[in-house]
């Protein structure tokens, strides 16, 4: 009896060692965060490839049309301007003094007008006295032809008069056009970003072809809007009018509503593995977008299609061939294949495989999360968030 009692200890022993063992060398759950089936909205949404831009509506980058050293700078930057202010003048004294020398020309010739034309008018009257006289026959016929001749050749003298003041005027108006060529004014009322050059300085027009650095840059800030390059494919989706949601860098946690307004009609090639369509979006409220910066990058979120109430899982969570990873009741995880509807990059629409309450991973960059294995939540995540 004692020697099957011994037997019956060991036995014993030797199987609480076992489980022992097999408690501190069993394999640990893989910790996860588990998000919670559940209903919400889901949006079908395309967003820019490449950070896009906050432009301003009318922007001149003004350079003047001819070269010539700076004379006159009547702004600085930041300064608001109005239409037609004068922002830059070159020097021009020279086009000033032959205007000058053309205005003394036509007030010259204005006065030889009034000497000329009056005798041009007497002697067209004593022509025709002439010519009544020798109709009488007071005078002979050469008398009269003269006296015709000389009124004719006046009055050509008093035409010719009159030529050269409209000559002398046009050469005036052609010296202000010359000079309105060195003067910069605003096309617009505007702020005034940034001036190149200085007092004294020699500024030249941009030749065609060569890029160079505007002499003013006059922004209109009071009309915003936001470039934004969308991959190509994505580009037939967008339609003029679909809301949009815009965020600037600058400005974190901020969304601003907005609409489509204009889809560029050409595929720009800034790489060749980076074909863009350019999209344009204006503000829904102007006012909110006052005192964003011109050159802002930001990003617009075009919506394509919003469902309401939908079965809904975090876009994370799904894997490679629209599977997710479930956790069943015995806590360990399975693959379950799923059909999907509209998504975007925060959560994907389930229209089969899943039911409202079942628990999948959406930690699944974790190292040893895969099927078969037992895992723990350690941040559940209710309907999805």
């Amino acid at each position: 009896m004692s020697t099957l009692l011994r037997r019956s200890t060991v036995v014993i022993l030797i199987a609480a060692l076992a489980a022992g063992i097999w408690w501190y060398t069993r394999p640990k759950p893989v910790s996860v965060v588990l998000a919670t089936v559940g209903k919400g909205v889901v949006e079908a949404t395309v967003a820019n490839t490449r950070a896009g831009e906050v432009e301003s509506c009318r922007r001149a980058r003004l350079a003047p049309l001819q070269g010539g050293r700076i004379d006159f700078i009547g702004v600085e930057e930041g300064d608001r301007v109005r239409q037609g202010q004068v922002l830059m003048r070159l020097w021009n004294e020279d086009q000033q003094a032959q205007e000058a020398v053309s205005d003394a020309q036509r007030t010259s010739s204005e006065k030889r007008v009034a000497e000329v034309c009056t005798l041009a008018a007497n002697a067209a009257r004593d022509a025709r006295r002439q010519m009544d006289l020798k109709a009488r026959g007071f005078v002979s016929a050469s008398a009269a032809e003269r006296a015709q001749a000389d009124a004719d050749s006046r009055a050509a003298a008093c035409a010719t008069a009159r030529a050269d003041v409209l000559s002398a005027s046009a050469r005036i108006q052609a010296n202000r056009a010359e000079q309105r060529r060195s003067v910069l004014r605003a096309p617009f009322d505007g702020t005034i970003a940034k001036i190149t050059g200085k007092l004294g300085e020699y500024a030249t027009p941009s030749p065609p072809g060569v890029a160079t650095p505007p002499a003013i840059d006059l922004i209109d800030e009071s009309c915003l809007y936001v470039r934004a390059p969308m991959d190509e494919v994505d580009a037939p989706k967008i339609q003029p009018g679909q809301t949009v949601r815009v965020t600037i860098d600058a400005l974190p946690g901020k969304v601003f509503a907005a609409r489509v307004k204009r889809i560029a009609p050409y595929v720009a090639a800034v790489e060749k593995q980076a074909r863009t369509v350019d999209v344009d979006v204006d503000f829904v409220a102007p006012e909110a977008a006052r005192g964003l910066l011109v050159g802002y990058s930001a990003d617009a979120e075009v919506i394509l299609e919003v469902r309401p109430e939908v079965l809904r899982v975090p876009t994370a969570a799904l894997r490679e061939g629209n599977t997710v990873l479930r956790l069943g009741s015995d806590e360990v995880l399975e693959v379950r294949a799923v059909q999907t509807g509209i998504a975007n990059w925060e959560f994907t629409e389930i229209t089969a495989g899943l039911e409202a309450g079942d628990r999948i991973v959406t930690s699944l960059e974790r190292e040893g999360v895969g099927p078969g294995v037992a895992a723990r939540s350690d941040a559940p995540v209710a309907n999805g968030r």
